[in-house]
């Protein structure tokens, strides 16, 4: 119903970004009908972290585990009786290498995902998803060995790989439309967008920045312009979303009942109060309204008719 009143407001979006949510994105088919639905990179990324977290501490845990079995042998062989531990601390041995070796496995594969396959400056869609399912592949082989921790992951990345991977056909897009207006091929504008996973301070990304600029020639630098704002104008992710929800929910637990009263104060709040502080410094001592609007305006409290209090 909200995305129906919103149609009728004007929203018409090219795509959207969500998580895996069934009822989220029944709703959108229903309301937009096959209006593309983007998967949300955040959470595959938060999972995928989650699982590699799990198996790292299972490996330490295997390991505590040999280290006490070692020092519990020390102790049987100074009583001349170290034979009865041999076979469990062979075995225990034997796990902690099998979970170091899945927990670096898994570490790598994760990594991947997030670096290689879900970043924003990256390989065209096709590789992406040939890289996409290797991982899946591999983690798939190594599922047997935590099968609780690592076939619900597996299997999430399995039902989400096209829709996760949305982001790279949009990007794939506004890339060929920068080589047709720049009259660039197709293959160096890839390359242009490829440096930007290089961190602007970092020497490889000049390295980088030189050899283009020496290929290209003029345009070089309207070239990576245009590239940049196509990265900067593809979202991947649902995080506006999510910032806007973890800022409300701390105001939702100070009252049993949210009624239109109390949400209607705390938006007129959250639009006027000013930024203590913000990565960018345009916002720092500025509010929401006046951000948007450019105008000035009181403080809250006095907006809303009330007079602040004055130091003595």
């Amino acid at each position: 119903m909200h995305l129906l009143d919103l149609t009728k407001q004007g929203l018409d979006p090219e795509y959207t970004v969500a998580d895996a949510g069934a009822g989220l994105r029944a709703g959108q088919v229903a309301a937009w009908g096959d209006k593309p639905c983007h998967g949300d990179v955040f959470h595959v990324r938060q999972q995928c972290e989650k699982v590699a977290n799990i198996v790292t501490r299972m490996a330490k845990g295997s390991a505590t585990r040999r280290e006490a079995l070692e020092l519990e042998m020390s102790l049987a062989k100074d009583d001349g009786d170290g034979r009865r531990l041999s076979t469990r601390l062979g075995r225990a041995r034997k796990a902690e290498m099998q979970a170091r070796r899945l927990a670096a496995d898994i570490t790598t594969l994760t990594g991947w995902l997030g670096r290689d396959v879900l970043s924003l400056a990256g390989p065209s869609a096709e590789e992406r998803r040939n890289l996409f399912d290797f991982i899946v592949s591999q983690l798939r082989l190594r599922e047997h060995l935590a099968p609780q921790r690592i076939r619900p992951l597996r299997v999430a990345l399995q039902r989400q790989r096209d829709d996760v991977l949305g982001f790279a056909r949009v990007i794939d897009d506004k890339l060929a439309v920068i080589a047709q207006r720049r009259r660039t091929p197709l293959y160096w504008v890839q390359q242009v967008c490829r440096m930007h996973r290089k961190k602007p301070t970092s020497t490889a990304y000049w390295q980088r920045w030189a050899e283009l600029r020496t290929r290209l020639g003029t345009g070089f630098e309207l070239l990576v312009a245009d590239v940049r704002a196509a990265l900067d104008d593809t979202p991947r992710s649902s995080s506006m979303v999510e910032n806007l929800n973890s800022r409300l929910r701390r105001y939702f637990f100070l009252r049993r009942h949210l009624g239109d009263a109390y949400l209607s104060l705390l938006q007129f709040f959250l639009n006027h109060r000013v930024f203590m502080r913000s990565r960018r410094v345009e916002r720092v001592g500025k509010s929401p309204r006046q951000l948007l609007t450019g105008q000035a305006h009181a403080h809250w409290l006095e907006v809303l008719g009330f007079q602040r209090l004055g130091q003595a």
